[in-house]
């Protein structure tokens, strides 16, 4: 399965949870889930009781669709994370966050991984002063993560800065929003991870 390029706030509806697809008019509280909060369609309104099957799967579709991940990346990455050592969850939940665009989104210099992912892609964001164009790139401690010179002073880039003192930066991330970079300072933890997933789900599914 390729990845999602749908409509993503009908996406968000019919998995009843904000997956942080909209960025700044998700903040502004003008998301169509917030408006229609029940699944699009003639019969978005009605109460279905899902499988223990179906809660798996849905769940793990949440964490694709939030995080902008194809079903073959996604599936390498629970193999790496069952391979390595401790919470197998965690260890998916981890190896997640690590990926580039995550952090530049993470860092604040993007609305939406959406948007990361498209600076990353075409060249706009360097790591350790080389640039990097693949989304996917696992991203390590100490590292740092900066914006092309030619690209600081996108509206885009800025406006997001800008929305980071609404939004906050996450405690594993340090960054310069006057010079446009950041460091990577470490790996975070399960708990410091705020997002709408039940990894225990996405275990079971795989472990079938």
């Amino acid at each position: 399965m390729s990845r999602y390029r749908g409509p993503v706030e009908k996406l968000e509806r019919r998995l009843g949870v904000s997956l942080a697809l909209k960025g700044e008019r998700r903040l502004a509280g003008k998301s169509a889930l917030d408006k229609r909060p029940y699944a699009p369609g003639q019969h978005g309104q009605r109460r279905t009781k899902l499988s223990e099957y179906g809660l798996q799967l849905k769940e793990k579709q949440k964490a694709k669709f939030m995080y902008g991940i194809s079903e073959k990346q996604f599936s390498k990455l629970f193999q790496d994370a069952a391979r390595k050592e401790g919470n197998t969850g965690a260890n998916l939940i981890t190896f997640i966050e690590q990926r580039l665009d995550n952090v530049v989104y993470r860092m604040g210099f993007a609305t939406t991984r959406r948007l990361a992912r498209q600076l990353v892609t075409h060249g706009h964001i360097l790591v350790d002063g080389h640039r990097a164009d693949i989304p996917s790139y696992r991203v390590r401690a100490g590292q740092k993560i900066e914006v092309a010179e030619k690209t600081k002073k996108n509206p885009q880039v800025q406006r997001s800065l800008e929305l980071t003192a609404q939004t906050g930066i996450v405690s594993w991330v340090d960054i310069d929003k006057e010079k446009v970079f950041g460091i990577f300072t470490r790996l975070p933890l399960r708990e410091e991870v705020i997002i709408p997933i039940e990894e225990r789900l996405i275990v079971e599914l795989y472990s079938k």
